[in-house]
Formats: structure tokens, sequence, C-alpha cells
């Protein structure tokens, strides 16, 4: 039955093979079609997986927010035509806060096969390491940029990690994460936990859990890092 693979990538420049299982190379060397969102990115990646891959050989869709419905249909075309398709991140998982989801679910539609392949995600690495709340956990994405809508955000999403007892993830532009930080000082109590997780899976990495009475003592630089923040009681 054609395929549409889910292709993880890593979350920065790490060794692959701490990262990723053998079994994904097999899987990705075997593709001819791919959906990415930048096509010298998934080149980059996919000679660092397996040399011996052809680049020419292969079809690239790039997939982003300007991409419509109808292209969409259209990458599914080799799946049509009994071909398996490959879908290639920017970073971490496809489909997890990323355009790929669209994909996806168009195949579901379609009643093609569908299968993950293993690999990092930042999303679960972080909360993993938070200490916080793995039974009940919701994953908010982008937070409002208008500093009366963000105000907003913090504290309802802060409310519900207390009345729920939930851990409330959520993630900033790499370049806006210090003024993030800011405002989670600001907005929320004194004594909610948050967890900073910021450049996963590298040699940089930086994953620490505290107060933001305790975070105020001391912050990190997460400027231009990529990082998850998580909420907590």
């Amino acid at each position: 039955m054609p395929t549409l693979y889910l292709i993880p990538t890593s979350l920065g420049e790490t060794s692959f093979e701490k990262i990723l299982p053998a079994y994904n190379t097999g899987i990705v060397s075997a593709l001819k079609y791919f959906i990415v969102e930048d096509i010298r990115t998934a080149r980059r990646f996919l000679k660092k997986m397996n040399p011996a891959i052809v680049i020419d050989d292969l079809t690239f869709y790039v997939l982003n927010q300007h991409t419509s419905p109808e292209e969409i249909s259209g990458f599914l075309k080799p799946l049509h035509d009994g071909y398996n398709v490959g879908i290639i991140s920017e970073a971490g998982c496809p489909a997890i806060a990323d355009p790929g989801a669209d994909v996806v679910a168009m195949a579901q539609t379609r009643q093609f096969k569908v299968v993950p392949l293993v690999g990092p995600s930042s999303i679960l690495l972080a909360l993993m390491a938070s200490g916080f709340n793995g039974q009940s956990f919701a994953f908010a994405g982008y937070l409002p940029i208008q500093p009366n809508e963000r105000t907003k955000a913090l504290k309802k999403i802060e409310n519900r990690a207390y009345t729920e007892s939930q851990s409330q993830i959520f993630i900033e532009t790499p370049y806006r994460n210090m003024k993030m930080l800011e405002d989670i000082l600001i907005s929320c109590q004194p004594t909610t936990k948050l967890c900073i997780a910021a450049d996963i899976t590298l040699e940089t990495e930086f994953i620490q859990t505290k107060s933001l009475k305790d975070w105020r003592k001391q912050l990190p630089d997460l400027n231009k890092r990529p990082c998850i923040f998580i909420i907590y009681k």
C-alpha cells in the first residue's frame, strides 16, 4: 500500500546517530518523492543521512504557510500512482507545530497509510525533563504577540495549570525568547513554576525548572536559541 512517511529531523547541529534510528535511513533512501518546507535544508538533511542518495533523482514539493489546499492535493499524486512519499520538517517531528499536518489530514481522508518514524520531539523531551505532570498537558503553540493579548493568554494557561493540574507548553520565535521570558515573569505568580528547555539534544542543551521567584534572580541567555517553555503550579 502506498505510504506517507513522516520523517523527523535533528533539532540542530548534532550527530544523527544520537537521535535517529538506523531504520529511518533505509526507509528514506528508498523514497523518490518528498514534501518539504525548504528544499535546500531537505537536500542537506538527506545527504547527511545517506551520502549515496542522488539528489537529482528526487522530486520535492514545497509546503509552507502559503501553500494552498489545491497544491497540497497535488503533492499526494505519487501516492495515487503507487509511490511512497516522505514529509520532512525543518526541525523535529513533522505535523507537530508544523504545516505537514495538513498533508497528513488529507492523506488520512483519502485512506492512505501514514507511518510516523521515530525521532526527536522538542515538546515531549522538554516535558520529560521538566518534572511536571506528564499525564495531563497541553501545547499552546505560539502565544499572541500583542502585549495585552499575550498577558491574557499567559494568565489563562497559568490558571489551567493550577485548576486542572495540567502542564502548559508553549513556544516563541527564538529572537523573541527573552521578551517572552520577561512577560512570563511580569504576568504570572512568583510561586508558579517554569521549565525552560533550550537547544534540546545539542551540546549547548539547557533544561532547568524553577519558580518564577527564583528565575528572577538570574535569567539565562535564550536569544536565538530554539526554546520550549512549560508552566506548572
